[in-house]
């Protein structure tokens, strides 16, 4: 009997020893996980230092691209239409002008897109114009303040000359819950600031594009013909085209001697 009970008690003897095992395991994965969150931390305090540092450079390189891009500006005056044609051979751009906006960019004289001296809160897009029959202001400013609770946009509230702001999508007077439609243009962009999220969305990508695309490099779209891509693929249409017509006589030819040769074989 002794034997059997001795036999007996050995399973909860190897439970109690599963369960022991099963504590050192848990430990183990904790402390494993502890010790990797430790590195998580570590490796996010560098990153931090690192976007400071690069911060630190971005404001560095930016005073001393300042008088680059002001020489460029000067040049740039001396070249009639530069910023309009640039504006209408961007692929992006070249929608956000309307026919009117067209007329009044032929009296823009240079643009400036400036960071703020804290680079990661914001910048601002100036557009300077030569006197002109449109608005009296000489130069017009967006600005773009970044924010915990979002982008806060301004913009210069531009002095139109009598007759001249409602084509450009201003000062339209809103009736109950409807609005006029506005012709999407560059001044409907500049002059709304509505905080609004898919209006936000547009500003942002518009004013990207100027910052990041259009400003670094403008002579890219001066050179480039807006054109040129069209003549290409209408070039390419009128080759098919053609290709195709030959090919289509061809056949009529091949079925004609195949009709003679049957009448032939008939006689």
């Amino acid at each position: 009997m002794k034997i059997v009970e001795d036999k007996g008690k050995k399973p909860k003897l190897a439970e109690k020893s599963d369960d022991q095992n099963s504590d050192v395991i848990d430990e183990k994965l904790v402390l494993s996980i502890e010790k990797l969150q430790e590195m998580q931390d570590e490796l996010e305090k560098i990153n931090e230092e690192a976007s400071d540092k690069v911060l630190e450079v971005e404001q560095k390189y930016n005073e001393i691209r300042k008088p680059v891009y002001d020489k460029r500006n000067d040049i740039i005056k001396s070249i009639p239409d530069f910023w309009l044609t640039a504006f209408l051979s961007h692929p992006a751009l070249s929608e956000l002008l309307s026919e009117e906006d067209q007329k009044i960019f032929k009296h823009l004289t240079s643009l400036e897109v400036e960071d703020f001296k804290d680079v990661k809160s914001g910048y601002s897009i100036s557009f300077n114009f030569s006197p002109n029959p449109y608005f009296e202001d000489t130069k017009i400013t967006k600005t773009f303040t970044f924010q915990d609770e979002g982008t806060k946009i301004t913009a210069t509230s531009i002095k139109w000359k009598e007759g001249m702001g409602i084509p450009n999508g201003v000062n339209h007077e809103k009736k109950g819950n409807k609005r006029p439609p506005t012709e999407e243009s560059f001044f409907s962009w500049f002059t709304d600031t509505q905080q609004k999220d898919d209006v936000e969305e547009i500003h942002d990508e518009i004013a990207d594009i100027i910052k990041e695309d259009l400003w670094p490099n403008p002579l890219t779209y001066f050179n480039n013909d807006p054109d040129e891509e069209d003549f290409d693929e209408e070039a390419d249409g009128e080759g098919k085209d053609d290709n195709e017509s030959e090919d289509d006589d061809e056949d009529d030819d091949q079925l004609e001697d195949d009709d003679d040769e049957d009448e032939g074989d008939g006689k």
